[in-house]
């Protein structure tokens, strides 16, 4: 697999594809904010934040977990995704229907070319990036208390997840392991351990997580460096503390680096992390 080639082909994907008029596939319990917002010191460029609420949301007083997710554009609207949505709202509908269990997803479109730079806490040589620790700054001390005030929300970390696939597996990994007592649950999808060698320093720094909860998962397909980035983190994480029965690990002999794959795989995350049977 030409790893590399692939990661350039999606960052395109990510700058342009916008442009083409899709019909929209989003679920009426899927609302835009008002307020947009700038990540500052990363760019200027003004983020929307895409609001999932459960089908019976406005039926109840209920508290809801949340579940922040980030490249918003993908989640939930064929209409504004690169190249297919993840079908969040439909996923959750169906999980309600069936389950009861219920969720607030919070979708944060992500800054078209400043995309690398908000999902890399770490600086590439050839890429560039490093600005993530800005972005989770942003999650956590803005957008989180915004959602709490605004929304019914179960606000504590064993009901707060952080979910993303590439880059954004890559910055939910570290956002969820730097914040424990704000994220409780990770879900790092098909996630960019290559980009940087320090997420082993990292790694080995934050395993020791009392009561966090890690799904990772990498597609067979997505390339050897993708797999042993994987296996990489999942070993330092053992040996340095990390709770074996809170880490689920997953290598998808058929998965591909794509929207697809990430779909297929949005409700078992959901339902692993969550503990629905």
């Amino acid at each position: 697999m030409r790893l590399k080639q692939l990661f350039v082909t999606f960052l395109f994907i990510t700058v342009v594809a916008n442009s083409q008029q899709r019909t929209s596939t989003k679920a009426e319990n899927v609302t835009i904010l008002e307020q947009e917002f700038v990540f500052e010191g990363i760019s200027e460029t003004l983020h929307k934040i895409r609001i999932y609420l459960p089908p019976n949301y406005n039926e109840t007083n209920k508290k809801y977990p949340v579940i922040y997710m980030h490249d918003g554009q993908n989640l939930f609207d064929d209409a504004t995704s690169y190249i297919g949505e993840w079908g969040v709202d439909e996923t959750l509908n169906t999980l309600f229907q069936n389950t009861g269990k219920g969720f607030i997803v919070v979708g944060i479109d992500n800054g078209g070319e400043a995309r690398i730079a908000e999902y890399t806490p770490w600086s590439h040589e050839k890429y560039g990036g490093g600005k993530g620790e800005l972005y989770i700054d942003f999650i956590v001390n803005t957008l989180k208390p915004m959602i709490d005030q605004n929304y019914r929300t179960k606000s504590v970390a064993k009901h707060t997840a952080i979910i993303g696939s590439s880059l954004g597996g890559l910055i939910s990994y570290y956002g969820g392991l730097k914040y424990p007592e704000v994220f409780g649950k990770i879900g790092a999808i098909s996630t960019s351990f290559w980009f940087s060698d320090k997420v082993n320093e990292f790694t080995t720094i934050h395993a020791k997580q009392s009561s966090t909860k890690l799904y990772l998962i990498v597609g067979g397909k997505e390339g050897e460096d993708m797999v042993a980035g994987q296996n990489i983190s999942k070993q330092l994480l053992l040996k340095n503390g990390f709770k074996a029965t809170n880490l689920s690990t997953k290598i998808a002999p058929e998965g591909t680096h794509s929207e697809g794959f990430w779909k297929s795989e949005f409700e078992s995350v959901v339902t692993w992390l969550f503990n629905i049977n």
